[in-house]
């Protein structure tokens, strides 16, 4: 039995884990609930306790394990220390050392990796970014998150907070607060709660006939699914949604200089309809020696948490 790796993504409701080969081929992969009662205590015993049962499972001893790369929803610092991670009850300890000590194996190899960042690494390891050693990756879902790849590592930053572009200010003029507290973030006018937000917006400064009005209650896919009929709100919305990604994205460029963007969460699956818009924003606004960037939709889906958690260690 050759030796195992396994990659762990921990999220607010469940924990994604993914046993993989030294080549990074899946070899299975399944979930658990996260228990974050009293400070999310149980949650690292918990994965350590899935781990060893499907070593079990397969025959594989402890002393055969490769090691542990683990995505947690939080800022982390390069020795495996997490600056808090609010929506699982963690103050700031080392999950590494935890893991080692939990598992009973002080040499054992467990990598930590903030969850956008690890994404982005699973999709540059086996997804559609596999191939570019320099990426970004953009998740457009109820936030926008992302993640940065230079010369096939993570960027991380002094705090653990770099590539958290969905806090990029780009809307001077903006009257409404983010989650963040601060006005004008790029996940206010980019993200799926963004799309309806800028929706209802402009529903309300025109008398334009559109199927939105009816709605009511309408959803980012409606949005996204009207504007690909060609629906003039919709595309007025999806036009304000490229423009300020655009102009964001431009700027980051500018910056990292990537050879792609990889684009995932929900948003994605507008699928080329998305890619087309966003990159027309970014070509007008990209300076030219940085504008030579590829446009792909994440391919992994969930899977991208496992796949990136296991790149931490085999990587």
């Amino acid at each position: 039995m050759s030796r195992k790796c396994f990659g762990v993504d921990i999220g607010g409701t469940t924990v994604k884990l993914g046993c993989f080969e030294a080549d990074g081929k899946l070899v299975d992969k399944w979930e658990i609930p996260t228990r974050k009662e009293n400070g999310g205590e149980n949650i690292l015993p918990d994965v350590v306790k899935a781990i060893e049962a499907k070593l079990e499972e397969l025959s594989v001893s402890k002393g055969e394990l490769i090691g542990i790369g683990i995505g947690v929803p939080g800022p982390v610092f390069e020795d495996g220390t997490v600056n808090a991670c609010v929506n699982l009850g963690w103050g700031v300890f080392n999950v590494g050392d935890k893991v080692r000590e939990i598992i009973g194996l002080p040499e054992l190899d467990v990598k930590i990796g903030n969850d956008a960042n690890v994404a982005a690494l699973g999709e540059m390891f086996k997804g559609s970014g596999e191939g570019f050693k320099n990426l970004v990756m953009v998740t457009l879902g109820t936030g926008v998150g992302g993640g940065v790849i230079l010369d096939g590592k993570i960027l991380t930053g002094t705090t653990g907070g770099a590539g958290e572009i969905g806090h990029m200010p780009v809307g001077i003029d903006e009257e409404e607060a983010c989650s963040c507290g601060k006005k004008g973030c790029l996940e206010q006018y980019a993200s799926a709660t963004g799309i309806v937000k800028v929706a209802k917006r402009i529903l309300a400064s025109c008398d334009t006939e559109t199927p939105l009005r009816a709605m009511g209650g309408f959803s980012a896919k409606d949005v996204v699914d009207l504007a690909k009929e060609n629906d003039k709100v919709a595309v007025s919305v999806m036009e304000t949604l490229g423009e300020y990604l655009g102009k964001a994205l431009a700027s980051i460029a500018c910056i990292v200089n990537p050879k792609a963007f990889v684009i995932g969460g929900g948003v994605s699956k507008a699928g080329q309809y998305l890619i087309d818009v966003i990159e027309k924003h970014f070509k007008e606004h990209a300076f030219g020696p940085c504008s030579d960037v590829k446009f792909v939709i994440a391919s992994l889906g969930n899977d991208a948490g496992i796949y990136g958690a296991s790149a931490l260690v085999l990587s």
